[in-house]
């Protein structure tokens, strides 16, 4: 017979992959008894009831699986696993959160076929989708060039025009490589 002390240890190295992750135990237990303390013994017994559970419901929902021939556990051998084990009342529970997932899953379809029932085809929106971009394209080329001009309006204001009409501007240090010929 084994030690009940044993029983409560972490699991080993081998089955750390089949617990449950310590910290949503945590959260529940933390959602339903918020006030009251819980001792890391106790946390550890809680975490082991859950996995036990879950192998006792997932194996009886294998059986059943295996019973009707098919390869995959779906929710209705889970939902019979539960009866067939005496848990009528989560049971019930479990078909109530069966339809919330069902209802949120169609939900979810819904919110991604959005784009298909405006009725117009992909080829269409592909186009209007390039119309918008060149435009997009074309606003932003006037932008720059609108800031260009006033760039070059500014510039121009800074340089006081020679009397010929030319634009007066600094002397390069280039242009005084007349007098450094002469050596």
């Amino acid at each position: 017979m084994s030690n009940p002390q044993e029983e409560l240890l972490p699991p080993s190295a081998e089955d750390d992959e089949l617990t449950l992750p310590r910290a949503s135990i945590n959260k529940i237990i933390k959602e339903l008894v918020p006030t009251v303390r819980v001792a890391n013994e106790s946390r550890e017994l809680i975490l082991n009831c859950c996995s036990e559970f879950i192998h006792l419901i997932s194996s009886e929902a294998n059986e059943v699986c295996n019973l009707r021939n098919k390869k995959t556990i779906n929710a209705e051998h889970v939902l019979e696993a539960l009866e067939r084990l005496g848990f009528t009342d989560y049971k019930q529970e479990a078909e109530a959160v069966l339809h919330d997932c069902k209802e949120v899953a169609a939900k979810r379809r819904r919110q991604s076929t959005r784009l298909e029932n405006l009725g117009i085809p992909e080829e269409e929106l592909l186009r209007q989708q390039q119309e918008l971009f060149a435009k997009a394209r074309e606003e932003q080329a006037r932008e720059e060039q609108q800031q260009w001009m006033s760039m070059q309006a500014a510039a121009m204001i800074q340089k006081p025009p020679h009397a010929d009409g030319s634009i007066a501007s600094k002397p390069s240090e280039d242009d005084d490589d007349d007098d450094d010929d002469d050596y």
